[in-house]
């Protein structure tokens, strides 16, 4: 995963909202929902739930699929998963660095 793809998924996730609704999606037994299941678990407008889904949906992390005149969503799982791979990838690699010893800098 680049970190484009890294920086994308953690903008969609750094909002409340968009957790609780992939939390949403994630526990539904169906494995899918609409934006009106997910609505009527939030305080929020139906407008503003579905701005959220977009970002989720832009950032590639649940998938549309149409059924009917509604539009369902489902959670791309291997998505995540290779989000939680890179992520502890790349906060090994930002780990402090050993100090050299003077005989290793000679």
């Amino acid at each position: 995963m680049q970190d484009d793809d890294i920086a994308t998924i953690m903008r969609a996730l750094g909002h409340p909202v968009r957790l609780s609704i992939l939390r949403i999606l994630a526990r539904q037994q169906r494995g899918e929902c609409c934006c009106a299941d997910v609505t009527e678990e939030l305080p929020l407008a139906q407008s503003t739930v579905s701005q959220h889904i977009k970002v989720l949906l832009d950032a590639g992390l649940i998938e549309r699929k149409p059924r009917g005149t509604r539009n369902c969503y489902i959670v791309q799982h291997d998505r995540l998963a290779a989000l939680g791979s890179a992520y502890s990838g790349m906060l090994a690699g930002l780990g402090p660095v050993a100090p050299k010893l003077e005989a290793e800098t000679a």
